[in-house]
Parts: structure tokens; sequence; C-alpha cells
């Protein structure tokens, strides 16, 4: 039976700065840095105790030795105890050493939250190997100094002691004894001679070395009179915090002195160590890197007569040590939402540089599509899911051991969450491009505050994830850049301010096919003087960007560019056999790949010579077959098989030259050829030190003493440099959300947002997008940042309306825009003046005015002003005005003096006021002819009425001097022309006057003064007045005016 735990002493050995404890007899594991191995020595059981520090039960404990599970049965070496260790004994049940215990352990901790693994324990077995190096003999003289060295190897490490004469040397000034297995005898005597053995011991036993002898010569000192470095000193690498030994033996006569000195980073040398007789340097590392000297002086009453310099340096970078930091996790349970972005960092330290790499419930992760690992120690989770949930572990390790830390993930998912989108369809619009359309979620969709949009290569190596963010206000997205000829799955998760939904079902979508994006790599020789045999390689996926259906090869004669000729191969060919050419002819091929849409580019022209016609079958020696050449960035695998008549061959040429993008008239540009003489029984040779992306033409063919063969053809470029590999980054972050817009002012407008709703990324500021709606003219499209959550936009134009979006800008990562808002800016008065006016004469008295709106209202016109003046000086404030509704753009002016030049302007207002007026114009109205005729013939009547007037009186006055004085106090009856007496109704003379009044009276002519005028007074007299008879004459009429009208 096994013994009880407590029959055992348990050895406790601490290892400072480390989580884990390893004793003789007990090895915590934990997922703490710890060493990387114990031993089972012999009568001492090992007890490996799994404490991963969880506090979660219950958890069930297994084991992995060399990552396979520990089974109990068939292991007579090993117990199961209750609380989950494993106790390994040093004997198996029947007192035979164990065999196969020795392994990498390592226990797994299990519940219904996830799992697990604590760091990996080499258990090593104890050992003792044979001496490696054995002490040899000395002669020293009196007073020098001796050194004896043997080396061996064992587990644990064992522990080395001299004997002299079979008998141990105590530990004194002149016997120094190190660790490393080096005795030192300092200012030997002859008392010193013997044999000297030294004796090796750990837990797995004892050896003895070989015996050496020491011989002590005494007489001449000249072998001491100079300095000699014994055992200079040696690099040395050593684990932090652990001691070093470094050794510089020196003799002489007299005594000479170390010193030491130490040269760090910054190159200085610091002689402060020590300067002593006994030529070792103790040190206890730190993290520091630095290369030490040893100075051996001999002094004398003269000062220093020699100098020695020695120098060691470490054998790596620095101390050896490991260390490890998470930092991603300040917390021991990281919970996100679904759908959001899980990002742990794991910095790792030590020399020599410690492997990372990434566990999730005790397995290890691969890189692969949504999980991401990154250089140096990210790990990076897309599009959460349920899946993801568990712990996660970043292990890093070295030769010196294991250094582990752990972290939780739990993923939420709330009530409310949108069900996924569906019933997708994806249609390929070219060979690289496709359109992905879905539904809303039949729940919660109208929550819905955006989608991502999910795309990877369903075959081959490169199947990384890619995800886009969209708006709520799509249902569609356009896929660009895709490959041809490549299938794709796709899928949708819609977000809403609680979460993400779950994934929707994945659809495949297969591009359409192109052209092949390069020609195939091109190989030609000749088998006879008339036949050559073209071969190729088919292209890869990539480049044939669909099913290649043919091959079109093509060849002229060099001196006949224009006469090509062309033939078509099937698809599935590799090879072609040219047929019937001419023998010793240059000629020029070359070939191109073809899909069903048509022929990708044509392979560079290769120049090639058939064997001439004059040579002997037997003698000619035809091109090396199947040569291959595998391209590299900076090299080239070049693979050949001998000829068909290999015999004839002494050995082979190879050629290679660059050939450079330019052609000139003359040909191709090249340079220097370089030719390499190889030997008949080589079949391959590496061309190195060529240039990335570079054109190359490979030649090889075979030679004897007499003749070259010949020459087998490949031309074909080296790769390009590789590119660091890209990963997908955080996927964008989602637009904000309650957009809000508030005009502030006629040329500016507030905006204000939220932080998306879902945050599945650090949002660092945003971008805002402002443009005049409906405008498709990209320059009048502004964008601002802001790294608050409000903007004032400022320089806008009033009255007008604007459409304003926002995207939420990550670390290196942008989101889509929101979706838009409009909002207009405040009235303003308007900044230009009515246009184009119009002035029209409608008539003596009035004027039409028209005009247009102005161009720049800045709000809505409600009132136009129209001012006009006859007086161009006149003040404005004089001018009269006349207002007209908004809605109308013309005027009649009326109550104009016709015949008058009047000018005029014209001003808009707003609500808030008027805007400046247009620019003045000027117009006459015409004159009134009514008016005018009237005048006319009214002048001109007077003027006849003068005229008679004239004549009359003229008459009248001849009269009178005939007839004498008329008796002013008569009454004489007034009759018409023709007798009629004069109505009754004749107005009285006080209201009429005579135009004789208008002429000089006859009296006035004979000097005499005029009588008083009767009310009517008569123009004429006569002594016969009428009888009836109608024989006399009538008397002569009278004019009277009255009121402006003539009376006879």
């Amino acid at each position: 039976d096994f013994p009880s735990l407590t029959d055992f002493n348990v050895l406790l050995l601490t290892y400072k700065s480390l989580h884990a404890l390893c004793t003789h007899f007990i090895c915590r594991l934990s997922c703490g840095a710890g060493p990387s191995h114990v031993v089972l020595e012999p009568g001492l059981p090992l007890l490996l105790d799994c404490n991963l520090g969880a506090s979660d039960t219950p958890f069930n404990v297994s084991w992995l030795k060399d990552g396979q599970p520990l089974l109990p049965e068939g292991n007579d070496y090993l117990q199961y105890l209750v609380n989950g260790s494993v106790l390994l004994m040093p004997t198996s049940r029947d007192g035979q050493s164990p065999h196969g215990v020795a392994g990498a352990y390592s226990c797994v901790t299990g519940s219904s939250l996830g799992a697990l693994m604590s760091r990996t324990v080499n258990v090593l077995l104890a050992s003792l190997s044979k001496f490696r190096l054995e002490p040899s003999p000395q002669k020293v003289p009196t007073g020098g100094a001796a050194r004896f060295e043997c080396q061996i190897e064992g587990i644990p490490t064992p522990v080395i002691t001299w004997e002299k004469d079979e008998v141990a040397i105590p530990e004194g000034t002149r016997f120094i004894s190190l660790p490393n297995g080096v005795l030192q005898i300092l200012e030997v005597t002859k008392d010193d001679e013997g044999v000297y053995r030294c004796v090796a011991s750990n837990s797995a036993g004892k050896d003895i070395s070989h015996e050496a002898r020491l011989s002590v010569t005494t007489g001449s000192t000249e072998a001491l009179n100079r300095v000699v470095i014994v055992a200079p000193p040696q690099n040395a690498s050593v684990v932090l915090g652990h001691p070093a030994v470094m050794e510089c033996m020196a003799q002489g006569q007299p005594k000479p002195l170390v010193s030491w000195s130490r040269q760090g980073n910054t190159g200085k040398l610091s002689y402060t160590f020590l300067s002593v007789p006994l030529s070792l340097l103790f040190l206890y590392s730190t993290a520091s890197v630095c290369h030490y000297q040893c100075l051996t002086r001999r002094l004398s009453t003269q000062g220093v007569t020699m100098l020695v310099f020695m120098s060691a340096e470490p054998t790596s970078p620095g101390p050896e040590s490991l260390s490890l930091l998470l930092l991603s996790c300040k917390y021991p349970t990281v919970s996100l939402s679904r759908g959001n972005t899980a990002r742990f960092l794991c910095n790792s330290s030590g020399e020599p540089p410690p492997v990372l790499h990434w566990l999730k419930n005790g397995q290890p992760i691969k890189s692969f599509r949504r999980v991401k690992t990154q250089s140096p120690g990210v790990l990076l989770i897309n599009q959460l899911a349920l899946e993801d949930a568990g712990y996660y572990q970043c292990i890093a390790e070295n030769w010196l051991g294991t250094a582990c830390a752990t972290a939780r993930l739990t993923v939420i998912v709330r009530e409310g969450l949108p069900s996924p989108p569906r019933h997708l369809s994806a249609t390929p619009y070219s060979s690289t491009t496709a359109l992905l359309s879905w539904e809303k979620p039949e729940y919660n969709s109208d929550q819905i505050i955006g989608y991502s949009v999910h795309c990877h290569s369903t075959a081959g190596s490169d199947n990384g994830e890619y995800e886009f963010a969209m708006n709520n206000d799509t249902t569609e997205y356009l896929f660009r850049e895709l490959l041809p000829h490549t299938t794709y799955t796709l899928f949708v998760v819609a977000y809403s301010p609680m979460g993400a939904s779950s994934p929707s079902l994945p659809i495949t979508v297969e591009m359409l096919e192109d052209v092949p994006s390069a020609p195939p790599q091109l190989y030609i020789a000749s088998t006879s003087r008339t036949d050559v045999k073209v071969k190729w390689h088919p292209l890869s996926s990539e480049q044939s960007r669909g099913v290649v259906t043919h091959y079109r090869i093509e060849y002229s004669i060099l001196d006949q560019p224009d006469s090509v000729f062309s033939m078509e191969v099937g698809g599935n060919e590799t090879h072609f056999t040219l047929r019937g050419l001419q023998p010793s002819q240059t000629y020029l091929l070359r070939i191109a790949a073809g899909t069903a849409i048509g022929f990708g580019v044509p392979s560079e022209w290769v120049q090639h010579k058939t064997p001439p016609i004059d040579s002997d079958d037997s003698m000619v020696i035809f091109a090396p077959n199947e040569l291959k050449v595998r391209a590299s960035v900076n090299t080239l695998n070049v693979t050949w098989q001998p000829s068909p008549n290999h015999t004839l061959v002494s050995g082979y040429k190879l050629s290679c030259r660059e050939v450079e993008a330019e052609e000139t008239a003359n040909g191709e540009r090249t340079t220097q050829t370089h030719t390499i003489r190889l030997r008949k029984k080589a079949r391959y040779h590496l061309l190195t030190g060529l240039g990335p992306d570079r054109q190359f033409e490979v030649r090889l063919w075979a030679f004897n003493k007499q003749t070259d063969g010949a020459a087998a053809v490949w031309k074909g470029k080296t790769e390009k440099p590789h590119a660091p590999p890209t990963t997908p980054g955080p996927p964008p972050p989602l637009p904000p959300s309650n957009i809000q817009a508030t005009a502030n002012s006629s040329t500016s407008i507030w905006l204000r947002w939220e932080k998306p709703r879902f945050n599945n990324v650090h949002i660092i500021n945003y971008t805002v997008r402002c443009s005049p709606a409906g405008t498709t003219n990209a320059s009048m499209v502004s964008y601002y940042t802001s790294s608050a959550q409000e903007i004032l936009l400022g320089a806008l134009k009033p009255f007008t309306r604007y459409e304003l979006a926002v995207q939420s800008n990550g670390a290196n990562v942008v989101g889509p825009f929101s979706g838009t808002v409009e909002e207009s800016t405040l009235t303003d008065r308007p900044s230009t003046p009515p246009e184009e006016l119009q002035l029209t004469t409608l008539d003596s008295s009035s004027v039409l005015v028209s005009w247009h709106p102005p161009l720049e209202p800045n709000g809505i016109i409600i009132s136009y002003w129209i001012l006009y003046s006859g007086n161009l000086s006149e003040p404005e404030h004089l001018w009269k005005n006349v207002s007209q509704d908004g809605s109308i753009t013309s005027v009649e002016v009326q109550g104009l003096a016709s015949g008058t030049r009047y000018f005029f302007k014209v001003g808009a207002s707003t609500e808030v006021g008027p805007g400046p007026y247009s620019p003045i114009k000027e117009v006459h109205t015409k004159l009134d002819i009514h008016a005018v005729t009237g005048i006319i013939v009214g002048v001109c009547l007077g003027l006849i009425c003068i005229l008679l007037c004239m004549c009359f009186s003229f008459r009248n006055s001849k009269s009178r001097e005939l007839s004498g004085v008329l008796d002013s106090t008569a009454v004489i009856p007034q009759y018409k022309r023709g007798g009629c007496p004069i109505p009754s109704n004749i107005p009285e003379c006080s209201n009429s006057y005579e135009l004789e009044t208008l002429m000089p009276a006859g009296s006035q002519e004979s000097g005499q003064p005029p009588a008083e005028a009767p009310e009517e007074q008569s123009l004429m007299a006569s002594d016969n007045p009428l009888n009836g008879e109608g024989d006399a004459l009538a008397p002569e009429p009278k004019v009277y005016i009255f009121k402006g009208k003539v009376y006879f």
C-alpha cells in the first residue's frame, strides 16, 4: 500500500517572485509564474496539487501528461487523491524505479462557467551523469597558483567537493572551491603536493573523478617574474536573482593584484569593484547587461611594471528572467453585451523572450474569422456570441519557466433584443461586387439603430472576416473589391439600444469570373532541330480568377516580328510541342491563359534559338528537361532534369539576367548577365541576392568540350516583399443617437447628439457632415470634428435648409454616418435687392413698375417698397413711395404728370427688416393728346376772332367818320341779321365785353374823350332804322363773348 502523506517530511523551497510553490514533496500548480521543472527524488514522493484560485464550485479536476489525459489505469506510480491532487511515487508497486513518470504535467479545472488550465511543470527523475571533465596533473613552482577543474551534470545539480589523498580538503584562505567545480590553491607550498580528486553527489548518487597529482618545484623563480593569467574570465549567462562567479586567476612575483571593472549600457568603465589577490568576483545579477574586465597588476617600489587586461560579457542580451502582466482586465470578470468586441492585452517580458499563446477554457485558441491573435500579445474577439463566454488565459513560456494570467468573460443578453434579420439574398453584380439585401427582424424591429454586415471567404487560407456598419434606414449593402470566382459567406446582425441580435442565417454568394490577372510561367526547350517544346505551370486560383479553359501560344521569327503565328490548346494542358520550325533560327514565344470571359495579359516575349542544321544528330546536346523555377522575394530556386542525351554532357551552365520593364526600339534593356558553371550531377541551384518584384530571365544549358547545347529558358518575376499580415481591426462604431438640430441665428445652428446606445468601440471624437438640403455638389458639403456631443455650426446661409449627420470615430476606425436631420437657419434681411427692375409707360399719368425677387431674400418677402421722384437730387425721405404685397412683383403708379421724367427704385422687406434698394432707373411720361388738341383749337379760334374783330373794327371806324357822332343816349333796337330781333334772354352787358373795346375807338382817333359806354354799345350806327319793309339797310351785327362763348 502507498504510505500516507504524514509519513513524509516536507521540505519547502521558496522561489522568490513566483506564485507557485514547489518542494521535494509538494508542487502546487497555479496560473502564476513558476519554475519549469521539479525533481522526483528517490525515496520521496511528489505531490502535484492543482490550485487555480477559482471560487466557483464544484470544480472537476483532470490531469494532462505531455498534452494527453492522464489516466490512473495502468500507471502504478501515481495515485489520485480526493481533492484532485496527484501523488507521484518514487518507486512502483514492485519496488522498481518508475518508468514513464517523467513528463510535462498540467491540470484543468472546470465548471459550468468554463475551464482553467494551470501552467505546465516538467517532472524529472533524479540522475547523475559521468564526468565530462576531470582534473589533470599540475606542476607549479613554490609560491605559484594551482588550479583543478572537473565538470559533471545531474538532476538536481550535483554538489562538488575536493579531496587530497582521499581526505576532504578543509576550507581556508588558500584553498578555494568554486560552485562551478574549480579548486584554486594559492601560494603553493611543498606541503600541498599530493593526489587530488573531486567528488560529485546529489540525491541520485555519488561519483568520484580520476586522481590528479600536484607537483611543487623549488629553486629558480624566473617563471614568476612575469604576470600570467592562469584562468581568464569566461562569458556567462545567469538566471535573474541567482549569484554568478567571475574567475580571473593570475600568478607572478611579487604577488599581482586583480581589479575588476564593469561597462554597463552607457559604455563607461567603472573601476570601483575590488582589488584583491583572490581573483574572484561574486555578483548577484540584476536586470542589466554588463561587460566585465579583469585588470592584473604587479607592483614594485617603482610603480606598476605590468598590466594585463582580460574581459568577459554575457552570452545573452540580458539576465534571463520571465514576467507577465495582463493589462486589459482590471477585474477577474469582464461582462460585455452580445455583439460587442472583447480585447485582451497580455504584456510579457523575459530573456530569452517568452513565447505567448492563448487558451480558452483550457484549449488553445487559433486565429479564425472573429477571433484574432495579434502581435504583441493581443487577443481580439469581434461580434461576441454566447459561445465566447468562458475563461481566457495568456501563457508565456521560456526555458526558465511559465507565467500565466487569467480573465473570465461573460456575454450578456438582455430582454427586448431584436430577432435576427431575415430573408437574406445576395446577387453578384460583377467579378468584384455583390449586393446583399435583407428584411428587418420580425420582432422589435422598431428599436433597431443600425446593422453590421459580415463577410468572409468560405474556403481558402485567407478566411478573415470583414465587418461593415450600416444605418437603420437601409436594408442592403454593396460589397466591393471582392475576389473574382470566390465563394463568400455573408450574414447580418441587428443592433438596438439594448444590444445586438443573434446573427442571421448565413448566405453564400459566388463571384463571377474574370480574365486571369497574370500569365503562366513559360519554359522552352528544343527537342530537335525543328521542334520546340513549350511548358508552363497552371495558374493559382488567385491568378486565374476563374476556370482556365484554354491557352494561347504565340510565336514569330525574331527578324519578322509582324508575322505572328498563334495556336490554342485546352485548359488542362501544361505543355505543347511546336513542330516544323526552321533550324538555326531565333524565335520569339509567349503564352496567355484564358477563361470564359477572355484572355488575360500575355507573358513577356522569350527568345529561343533552334539547333543549327549542319550539326550531327549524335552530337547535338538538347536542352535540359523539366526546368522549374520557384520564385521568392530575393531568391530563385532552379531545378531540372538531365538532357535526353546526357551522356554527351560535361556539365551545365546557368545564366540569370534582370530584364527592365522599359523597352526601346532596339529591344529589351537588360542588366549584366551572370553565368555559373555547374557539375554534371547537379540538379538544382539557388540564385540569391536578387531584388524583390523584379523581372528575370533564367537560361540553363548543357555543354561539353566541343559545344554548348540548346538552352531551356524561364522568364518571370520575384515575389513582392511580404507585407505584415493584416488582421481585421475592431468593428466600426455605431452612429450617434438622438440627434437634434436647433437654429441659433440666421447663420448658425446648434447640433446635439448622444453616444450610441450600444457602444461596441471606444469613441474618441465625432465627425459632423453639413450640406444644403438636396444638394448634389460635393464642394458644398462641409465636415467638422467635435470631441464633445454638441457643436455650433457657423458661417451658414440665412433662411437655408441644411442636412446634418454625425459619425462616430474610434481609434483607427470610423463608423458610418447617422441618418440625416434637417434644420433651417433663421430669417434675415435680404442681402441683395430685387432683380431686373423694368419701367413701362402706360399713359401720360401712369407707369407700370415690375421686378424679380432678390437672389438672396434670406426669408419670406412680405412687402416691396417702390420709391419714385421727379428730382434725382431730392433726399430719399422726400421721395414718394408705394408698397406692394410680397407675393406681387409689379405695380401701376398713377397720378404722374405727363411729359415728365421720373426716377424709380425698388426694395424688398422680410419680417426682420428691409434690404438694399435696386439701382435707380428713369422713365418719361407721355403727353396728354386730347388736352393739347383743345388748347390748339381754342388758340386758333381766338386768333380767328381777333382777326375778325380787327377787320370789323377797321370798317366801323370808317363808317363813323362818314355818319358823324353817334348819340350815346338813343336806344336802338337790336336785330339779328335778316331783321330778326335779338332774343330777350341775352345776358346783361355787365358780363359781356365788346370786341371793340379791344380796338381804339374812332373818337379816340380824333382826339376826343370817349363817352361813357352804355351796357350795350353799338359797334355801327345808322340814321335810317329799319322800317319793316326790308328795303332799308339791316343793322350791322354785334359780337358778344360770354363765358368763353361767342354770340352774334
